[in-house]
């Protein structure tokens, strides 16, 4: 079969940027013919089982949900442009894509702009709702709304990710036609547990082999010697991994590891509350690491006795913390959203006492402080079971192969 997957962005970093990659990766390696369309400048850089990348010229702004640098454009807010410059954009892309026809099947990430995008190439096409472009540029604005809705008319289906997302398509967009919820995945032979002495060598080559920092998307300068130091300390380690914005909750785990004893964490992610946050954390034992991309956190997260994911604002699925799971690292999730999907997950593997160590209450400094002096508590062999059952749950539920075939069960 050939596949065309269009993406608007980048393939590093998290969230679309890592479904699309892994997507690309997994079907290529289940043997179809995938062409990526995005705005990666280094594709190569990616391991995409074989999957071609094209990257369309787009002659003008990059409409974005949440400002970011991106190397050589001009981003911009979705919201911000005028109808002229989205309508460049989603025709400049669609040319691209009408480039490769015949296919077998197009797939678009983002309704907006994918939808548009989708409907401009002229075949029948999927959309994947990812939750960002209808929290952060779409909601209340009118506009963007009966744009969205008009695009999807033309779609096959509408993939989303959880509950949660289909639940906010229909309250922004008023739609609930051909969607289907197909949770995002997790390389499980990538991610999976390691032993500590051997997590930890790996942990430091890789960061020993980091190239000189050019942007606040690479890890920090020295983080081989950092790490050393860091990881050498007495007791156990709690891991952050994403962005370092007020909405995902940074702010509230450092409030709780206030009262959370003997625990040093690591915080892995860039953003705007980068300062703000290291001020906060200046009395506890955090080491900050800048952005690590998946060749560190495969290693990192096997040495980590419990992985975070404090979100105070709605997320469309906790990928970090499936991927923590794939390692054996027990997450502590907030429980709202796409993120009661992944503490379910988990729920239904662990043993019946441990399954309320999976989330904690939205917003709840006490609460995540709690259940994180809970299970840094367990016993090593009851830490053991938990940390089997969270790999199980990743492994039966969201690896990607699994995901990728979910995918294509309904076009042939």
């Amino acid at each position: 079969m050939k596949i065309l997957l269009w993406h608007g962005y980048l393939l590093g970093g998290t969230g679309s940027n890592v479904y699309t990659r892994a997507v690309a990766r997994a079907w290529s390696r289940l043997g179809h013919e995938v062409v990526v369309f995005c705005q990666e400048p280094h594709p190569d850089s990616f391991d995409l089982g074989g999957a071609t990348v094209a990257r369309p010229e787009i002659d003008g702004p990059l409409p974005v949900f949440v400002l970011d640098r991106y190397e050589g454009m001009e981003p911009r807010y979705l919201q911000d442009l005028t109808r002229g410059e989205r309508e460049h954009f989603v025709e400049r892309n669609a040319a691209a894509v009408r480039g490769h026809l015949p296919a077998d099947f197009l797939f678009v990430n983002h309704v907006l702009l994918g939808a548009p995008v989708g409907r401009a190439v002229g075949m029948p096409f999927t959309v994947k709702a990812h939750g960002s472009e209808l929290e952060f540029s779409m909601r209340g604005n009118d506009d963007l709304v009966a744009w969205a809705r008009e695009s999807l008319q033309a779609a096959q289906e509408i993939v989303v990710g959880s509950e949660h997302i289909r639940d906010v398509l229909a309250e922004i967009v008023g739609w609930s036609d051909r969607v289907r919820i197909v949770p995002p995945g997790v390389d499980v032979d990538e991610f999976h547990p390691q032993a500590r002495d051997e997590a930890l060598a790996a942990l430091l080559e890789e960061a020993a082999r980091d190239a000189p920092r050019r942007s606040e998307r690479d890890p920090d300068e020295g983080n081989a010697a950092r790490l050393q130091e860091f990881l050498a300390q007495e007791g156990p380690t709690v891991v952050y991994v994403g962005k370092l914005s007020h909405e995902k909750g940074v702010h509230l785990l450092l409030d709780a590891l206030s009262r959370v004893n003997g625990a040093k964490t690591v915080v892995v992610g860039f953003g705007p509350a980068r300062a703000k946050l290291e001020g906060q954390a200046k009395h506890l034992d955090v080491l900050f690491t800048g952005a690590l991309e998946h060749r560190h956190l495969r290693h990192l997260w096997p040495l980590a006795d419990v992985s975070v994911t404090p979100s105070v604002f709605p997320e469309a699925f906790g990928m970090v913390a499936a991927e923590a799971a794939a390692c054996g690292s027990p997450p502590l999730v907030a429980r709202h959203s796409g993120l009661a999907a992944v503490a379910e997950g988990l729920e239904a593997e662990y043993p019946p006492k441990h399954r309320e160590l999976a989330s904690f209450a939205p917003g709840d400094a006490d609460d995540l402080a709690a259940k994180l002096n809970a299970i840094l508590a367990l016993p090593r062999d009851e830490w053991q079971l938990v940390s089997a059952a969270a790999r199980r749950a990743a492994v039966g539920r969201w690896s990607w192969e699994h995901v990728a075939a979910l995918l294509l069960s309904r076009h042939g």
